[in-house]
């Protein structure tokens, strides 16, 4: 039985093979992680279901159209989250920690190839610079938890110098 932070790694795993697929950062996505799967017996045939697996699971994703886009990507996490679950059940503690550190650098791959930013609910996530202005007597603000940086108050006449 996995301990829930390698539940939340293989998680992250099935999420990254999701947002991985189509973009620059797959083919060294795909390599690196069919190379996790790469082990047992015969490591080479092992390696190459996985990156047949991963291919037709980059073809699905690219051929969903978007009205199912989300369903499909959520069936992919999902999916290869199971993959990647099993694939660290099935090993002693010293080969776990080992591919444990392996699959938290193929899953960084896809952080650094995003940007590294998220967001969820009403928040907006920016992967760069970002240029906020008040204009026509509008109000601009940008809230960063416990901090907030926007347009000081418009001068009124408690705020003049005489």
């Amino acid at each position: 039985m996995l301990d829930q932070a390698l539940i939340a790694l293989a998680s992250a795993a099935g999420m990254a093979v999701a947002q991985a697929a189509g973009t620059d950062a797959w083919r060294s996505f795909r390599e690196r992680a069919a190379c996790l799967f790469g082990r047992g017996p015969a490591p080479d045939a092992a390696r190459a279901v996985i990156l047949e697996r991963l291919d037709r699971t980059a073809a699905e994703l690219e051929s969903a159209d978007a009205s199912e886009a989300e369903r499909v990507r959520d069936q992919v996490a999902a999916s290869w989250r199971t993959r990647f679950q099993d694939l660290l059940e099935d090993m002693d503690d010293a080969d776990r920690t080992q591919t444990a550190a392996r699959l938290r650098d193929v899953v960084s791959l896809i952080g650094q190839a995003s940007g590294g930013v998220s967001a969820c609910g009403e928040s907006i996530a920016i992967g760069g610079s970002a240029h906020i202005q008040a204009a026509h007597d509008a109000a601009a603000a940008v809230k960063m938890g416990d901090v907030s940086i926007g347009n000081p108050a418009r001068p009124g006449p408690e705020t003049q110098a005489g």
